[in-house]
């Protein structure tokens, strides 16, 4: 594979039949996602068979609050796309060179942000969270050598949101696969060989981001002119930075706010113990494959409305939508079902527990079979901020979802703090 091609692959959005065009840009993506949280999916499986239960808990404590940190500025990045994606639309490609140069401020100044803030807070937060002693320890360390790879988890997302602008998702799938296999080589090495633990993956994974970061750049500095950054001569824009934001900053507060319930059930499942977490974090890995897919759709949804709108064509929005739709809630059905009805065969490729199999099985039963649901509201919500109402989505979906859950936690889950069925109900319900 070579990083020299001229040309950014690019989808013509505004032209022509449509399904085919929406799968070859959303099954990539959705790979890509897969690939980028089997990052952290290696880290646990390699914990849990060459370490023990504690380490894997350590790993699998963090994701709530990782999702939390970050998710403000990948919501920004949505921004990104949409703002591409409009002027291309309306055939304003000249300057699209500032609006990329703008983005990847954004995503450095965003990264080291987070390296610094996470750093300080991991250990209040996990105390706050209620990480039992036996695993608070280590699940401090991972979160701060983690935190150490935030400038180039941003710089890929960036990067990945201005590929998908113009259609290219396979480029950032191609990088994910490198870094991918890059990240359980090391995994083992600096797990199994070097007996470094929980350490040895979060090295693991900072080098694995580095590495996708840097292919991402490339692909968009030797890809389509169109989108390179001129050094010397791109700029910030206020206008371009006020446009990324107001689409972007609705969607981050969406993901921040839908994060923090997680957060809120995380400590919920915390004091079940070691193996509760360690069983939570193992299922909801299969819940994440799901939701990329869905993920996948809404990031298709984004972009081909939001070129299709700017160019007037808005028979065409409408199908655009019940494509992404159907398709969406086709494939998510399946894997769900496929997921939870071969539960405790896949859940064995984490861990060989038996207790701890066995909570991750409920919340399978429980939550992964109705994962398809997402569908509707990032399929709905995902139109919406295309045409540029992107606090609508947002607050419909914070209000509907995740307050109903905080409020579940504090009443119901409560009230009855050894069902462990009792809390893992309020993801379908929400």
């Amino acid at each position: 594979m070579s990083f020299s091609g001229r040309k950014t692959v690019q989808t013509d959005m505004l032209h022509g039949p449509l399904l085919k065009k929406i799968l070859i840009f959303a099954v990539p993506l959705a790979l890509s996602s897969i690939l980028q949280q089997l990052f952290n999916s290696a880290d646990v499986a390699v914990v849990g068979w060459f370490v023990d239960s504690n380490a894997q808990a350590a790993v699998n404590s963090n994701g709530a609050f990782i999702n939390l940190m970050i998710n403000l500025f990948t919501g920004i990045s949505v921004g990104v796309t949409v703002t591409v994606a409009k002027y291309i639309g309306k055939g304003r490609t000249e300057s699209i060179h500032n609006i990329i140069f703008t983005a990847m401020v954004i995503a450095v100044t965003s990264g080291v942000f987070l390296l610094l803030l996470g750093i300080a807070i991991a250990a209040p937060i996990l105390t706050l969270m209620q990480t039992p002693d036996s695993v608070i320890e280590l699940a401090t360390l991972y979160l701060r050598i983690y935190f150490i790879g935030m400038p180039f988890v941003m710089v890929y997302n960036f990067g990945a949101a201005i590929l998908r602008s113009v259609g290219d998702t396979r480029k950032a799938l191609y990088a994910l696969v490198i870094s991918g296999v890059l990240n359980i080589g090391l995994n083992l090495l600096f797990v199994a060989g070097c007996g470094l633990s929980v350490a040895g993956v979060a090295i693991a994974t900072v080098i694995a981001d580095a590495v996708s970061a840097a292919i991402v750049f490339i692909f968009i500095m030797r890809g389509d002119p169109m989108l390179r950054i001129k050094f010397g001569k791109s700029k910030i824009r206020k206008e371009y930075l006020a446009e990324i934001f107001r689409i972007g900053i609705p969607a981050g507060i969406q993901g921040m706010v839908f994060s923090l319930s997680n957060v809120c059930i995380q400590t919920a499942i915390n004091g079940f113990g070691d193996k509760a977490m360690a069983g939570s974090g193992d299922a909801i890995y299969f819940e994440y494959y799901v939701y990329f897919f869905v993920s996948a759709f809404a990031q298709a949804t984004v972009t081909f409305v939001g070129q299709n709108y700017a160019a007037g064509l808005h028979d065409r929005c409408r199908k655009i939508f019940w494509m992404n739709m159907l398709s969406s809630l086709a494939i998510s059905t399946v894997l769900s079902l496929t997921f939870t009805f071969g539960g405790r065969l896949f859940i064995r490729i984490y861990t060989g527990d038996p207790e701890v199999i066995e909570y991750a099985l409920t919340r399978m039963r429980y939550v992964l079979v109705f994962e398809m649901l997402t569908s509707i509201y990032e399929i709905s919500g995902s139109a919406l901020r295309a045409v540029g109402h992107s606090m609508l989505p947002a607050a419909l979906t914070v209000l509907g979802s995740c307050v109903l859950r905080i409020v579940w936690i504090f009443t119901v889950a409560a009230a009855y703090p050894d069902n462990f069925i009792l809390l893992m109900i309020i993801y379908p319900i929400s």
